[in-house]
């Protein structure tokens, strides 16, 4: 489903991805690990095309985007949910999941099974994001991101700052969506045991580049704990 080879990513003077590479698969959760300012949050952004790739290839779904913009790769069926989640405070919950369907009919519905992977949403329709707790926040910014049913969805540390009842309630969303198998999921998590217990396949940064991978269910055996660890 995406298939990422060699990017490399400057700042200024500053290399901040080296030659990294990663795939995702429908139906499985791909975790990218690593400590504080190796470069995750930067992948991610470049995925998305927020910031610009300066070599390597984004191919996603049989096309290649590594010049498309944000909002064509959104439509190609990415769906993207930042760290500090980014919903619109002043809006209202049911607004600010019709903005994931801005570039669908006006008459688009907000799709149903969004209040069956998250009832408070529903409860709160007509609440303001800004009034919600960081919980429902980030419940709110995955469903946003899901309203317009992407072909992978992109999380960049969804347990920050969470309480961690939401917590089980977010890795439960994530494996049933990954379980349905018409999506990919790539995960970037400083949360370890989260990310193990998700991760069918995982990735560990270091200063921009990527230095381990492999399955899921290798995690432990391979010290990935110890190599995250701060």
């Amino acid at each position: 489903m995406l298939n990422v080879n060699n990017l490399q990513q400057y700042y200024g003077g500053s290399h901040i991805l080296r030659d990294v590479s990663l795939k995702a698969e429908l139906g499985k959760v791909t975790v990218v690990l690593g400590r504080n300012g190796v470069g995750k949050t930067t992948l991610l952004k470049s995925l998305m095309g927020l910031v610009p790739i300066k070599s390597g290839s984004i191919e996603f779904d049989g096309q290649d985007l590594s010049r498309a913009t944000p909002y064509e790769r959104a439509r190609a069926g990415m769906g993207f949910v930042p760290q500090g989640r980014e919903i619109f405070a002043r809006l209202t919950v049911e607004e600010n999941l019709r903005m994931g369907l801005a570039y669908r009919p006006a008459s688009t519905p907000i799709p149903a099974e969004l209040f069956e992977l998250f009832p408070v949403l529903k409860q709160m329709l007509h609440r303001r994001g800004g009034d919600l707790s960081g919980g429902q926040q980030q419940q709110l910014a995955i469903a946003r991101a899901l309203a317009a049913k992407p072909k992978i969805l992109i999380l960049d540390e969804p347990t920050e700052g969470i309480q961690p009842s939401i917590i089980k309630d977010i890795g439960r969303v994530i494996r049933m969506l990954a379980d349905r198998g018409d999506m990919a999921i790539l995960l970037v998590e400083q949360y370890y045991d989260f990310a193990e217990e998700l991760a069918d396949h995982y990735l560990v940064m270091e200063r921009g580049a990527v230095v381990a991978q492999g399955l899921g269910s290798e995690m432990q055996a391979q010290g990935v704990r110890q190599m995250v660890a701060i």
